[in-house]
């Protein structure tokens, strides 16, 4: 993989060190700096001419910070001469804004997509998008890779029988579903009423939990409202245990207290998102690592062989 050059933004390194590890290809040298205004200077400081360049950037928070560094980054690459580029971005911002909610609002996932396009870049890696409508609104390659495969070893690890596999919310059903069909275990819904953004209340259980360890999965956990009402009500409904899965482990605003004080048991999330230090001292959060598919994603794209079977 000569002509491979591997890069990171700021917004997750420990994950790009990971993935440089696993290809067994350092980083390549850049600086990322601010000037005084807060306006991002962005210098390459390895030559990329005619060279395939992957670029890690989780467009997590500060969420427009980051995308502006990456955006910059590809422009920096484009005109370094670089042969091909592709944005690896574990976590994809605004992908909650997927269409319109209301009249006049934007449509913000769309936007994002277009200023990827115009800067220059030929293809996108991503993990688990919020809607899987938003490969179409790009005009260059998307692979959508999917958690599921790690995060299913690690339930089978942990847990042996008497498992219910819950979905959150009507939203998150199909993704539901597939875990169950895959782990042989029964299908719960929690039925959810949303009042305002980032506020929910949970009201009933479609299915039966009791007496069972109840896994509640999501692609991302952001103030943790909707799980920690989904956890009341299931221990409620006589579930033995309530654990959760996601991707995204966002976890903003009053998420950490929220799952500290919840009847969750344990909260397993990937390394899409770097944990605050907040996060990373609370004994019910854990993270599991997607490194290897990533790298195996990068090292596929970039030999022309098939990612298909990294999908399922």
């Amino acid at each position: 993989m000569n002509g491979l050059s591997i890069f990171a933004g700021n917004s997750n390194v420990p994950l790009a060190e990971r993935i440089s590890e696993y290809l067994a290809k350092p980083l390549g040298r850049l600086k990322v700096n601010r000037f005084s205004d807060g306006e991002t200077q962005v210098e390459i400081h390895e030559n990329v001419r005619r060279r395939e360049v992957y670029v890690i950037q989780s467009t997590c928070k500060p969420v427009n910070d980051n995308l502006v560094e990456l955006l910059l980054l590809i422009d920096a690459f484009r005109r370094s001469s670089a042969a091909r580029l592709t944005a690896v971005i574990p976590y994809f911002g605004y992908s909650r804004q997927d269409k319109k909610v209301a009249p006049r609002v934007p449509i913000s996932a769309k936007v994002v997509a277009a200023l990827l396009e115009r800067t220059g870049v030929d293809r996108v890696i991503t993990m688990d998008l919020h809607a899987g409508q938003i490969q179409g609104f790009f005009n260059v390659p998307v692979d959508n890779l999917y958690a599921a495969p790690i995060i299913i070893d690690d339930i089978k690890t942990r847990f042996s029988d008497d498992i219910v596999v819950v979905s959150p919310d009507a939203g998150g059903v199909e993704r539901a579903r597939a875990y169950a069909k895959r782990l042989d275990a029964g299908l719960a819904i929690v039925d959810k009423r949303r009042s305002a953004p980032n506020q929910a209340k949970a009201m009933a259980i479609i299915g039966d939990v009791k007496g069972k360890i109840a896994l509640v999965i999501d692609d991302m956990v952001d103030t943790a409202g909707t799980l920690t009402e989904a956890a009341s009500v299931i221990s409620e409904k006589g579930a033995k245990e309530v654990h959760a899965y996601c991707t995204h482990p966002v976890l903003s605003g009053p998420a950490i207290d929220r799952i500290t004080q919840s009847s969750l048991s344990s909260l397993v999330a990937t390394d899409t998102v770097p944990l605050s230090e907040e996060a990373r001292s609370c004994g019910k959060i854990k993270t599991l690592s997607i490194a290897k598919l990533v790298g195996e994603a990068i090292m596929r794209s970039y030999r022309g062989d098939s990612v298909n079977s990294l999908f399922v």
